[in-house]
Formats: structure tokens, C-alpha cells, sequence
């Protein structure tokens, strides 16, 4: 049985100030039984979240990493850094890393890696653009993207992976896709993991889906069969938002 994850991607919001004031608002909504809460944070204020968090269920994580443990790569963190710190989680291949900041199939597996050296649990998204769902490419998308993230992984290393099913139109647009749409190609990746490995290993992975998730319409995605909770941009900003969110994936 797969535990859904309800993570939080602040993306650049968030002094430490307002970060430590969130956790004081939602540490006890946290603890929802069955689900896992995690917030992925800004770099500055990870230090701060981490030692806020400790004795809540509140997980933190970063929002990216380097995949290398050190070198001279000015502007980058290292996954041996942010396992110092504290940190359990780090999303990994976002479409803004990979829109903005050329993150490649290639860089992304490398990173993959990196999370699992320093035992950090790795969020990766994957996801189509719209010009790529409209001329139906959805599946063939999310398949090079999946096969290329488990890219030298073990059975037991997949399993622990987290993916993020994010259309790449509906991040931040208001639109999303629907409950039923969302698991149909949530349960064609899990496909395509358990063709890689088994179907033992595949059911294992939890898959999120991701794209303008809020309150009014998380329960619709937990209903179905193979969505195991969302990664949420702007809803997760807000602490009585998040904690909606936390209940909602029960």
C-alpha cells in the first residue's frame, strides 16, 4: 500500500521569517495520519525549516541539486550539503529547471543519482507541453522521460522514487487536467516503470500528479486508483491552503 505524499513546492517565495511562521501554522495539521507532508523549500530558509520541523511528521526538502559532491560550479548546492543540513526530499527536473535552466533527461538522471548517493528521496517530475498534448504525445513524452530517469537504477532504488506527473499547461495556469485523465496517464507510467523492472517494483513507486492542484479538487485525485498525492505550487504557499490539501489526501 502506497502512502500518497502531499509536497509543497515554494519555488522563490518565502523569507525565513515567513517560512518559520508557516511551520508554527500548520505543525499540527501535519500530522494527518497516512500521509506524508513535505515542503520543498528555497535554499535560504532550509536551515531554518529543518530545525523548526524536528519533532513534527514535517518533512523538508530542496528544490533542486547538483550532481556533483563539490567543484567549482558557482551558484550550486550539492546533495552532500543538503544532507548535512537535514533535509530528506529534493524535486529533481521540474519544467521550470527544465525550461529555464536547460535541465536535460541526461542532467536529470545524474541527479537522480546524486539523491539516492546522500540518501535523499528524489521528487521528479516529468510531464508533457501543450503543443505536445494537443498533437497527442502525451504517453510517448512521458515514456522517454520515465525510461530516462531509471536510467542505472536498482529494482530497489526505483521503488523508492518519487514522480510527479506535472502537464506542463497546467503549472500556474488555473487549468488542470482532469481526475480521470491525470490517472490514465499516471497508470501508463507505472507501466512503463514496471516494464523497466516488475510489476512488484512499479507498484511501489508513488506517483503525484501535479498541475494547479487546490483545495476544492485534491479529493478528486485521490479517488482514483493510481495518484498518490500532488505536488502543489501556488496552494501550498498559504498555511490554511496546505493544511486543506494534508486533509484532503486522506
Amino acid at each position: 500500500m502506497r502512502t500518497p505524499i502531499i509536497a509543497g513546492n515554494w519555488k522563490m517565495f518565502k523569507t525565513v521569517g515567513e517560512s518559520l511562521q508557516f511551520v508554527q501554522d500548520v505543525k499540527a495539521s501535519a500530522e494527518v495520519a497516512g500521509v506524508v507532508s513535505v515542503i520543498c523549500a528555497p535554499y535560504t530558509v532550509l536551515p531554518a525549516l529543518v530545525e523548526a520541523a524536528k519533532g513534527t511528521s514535517l518533512k523538508i526538502g530542496a528544490q533542486n541539486l547538483h550532481w556533483e559532491d563539490n567543484g567549482a560550479y558557482t551558484g550550486e548546492i550539492s546533495g552532500a550539503m543538503l544532507k548535512d543540513l537535514g533535509v530528506e526530499y529534493v524535486i529533481i527536473g521540474h519544467s521550470e529547471r527544465r525550461a529555464y535552466f536547460a535541465e536535460t533527461d541526461e542532467t536529470v538522471n545524474k541527479k537522480v543519482h546524486a539523491a539516492f548517493k546522500h540518501a535523499l528521496v528524489p521528487i521528479v517530475c516529468v510531464g508533457e507541453k501543450l503543443e505536445e498534448r494537443e498533437a497527442d504525445l502525451t504517453k510517448n513524452v512521458c515514456l522517454v522521460q520515465t525510461k530516462a530517469l531509471f536510467q542505472g537504477l536498482s529494482a530497489e532504488q526505483a521503488a523508492q522514487i518519487v514522480i510527479a506527473y506535472e502537464p506542463i499547461w497546467a503549472i500556474g495556469t488555473g487549468k488542470s487536467s482532469t481526475a480521470e485523465d491525470a490517472n490514465e496517464v499516471i497508470s501508463y507510467i507505472r507501466s512503463v516503470v514496471a516494464d523497466i523492472y516488475d510489476s512488484t517494483t512499479a507498484q511501489k513507486v508513488c506517483i503525484q500528479y501535479g498541475g494547479s492542484v487546490k483545495p476544492g479538487n485534491i479529493r478528486e485525485y485521490m479517488q482514483q486508483s493510481d495518484i498518490d498525492g500532488a505536488l502543489v505550487g501556488g496552494a501550498s504557499l498559504e498555511a490554511a491552503s496546505y493544511t486543506q490539501l494534508v486533509e484532503g489526501a486522506q
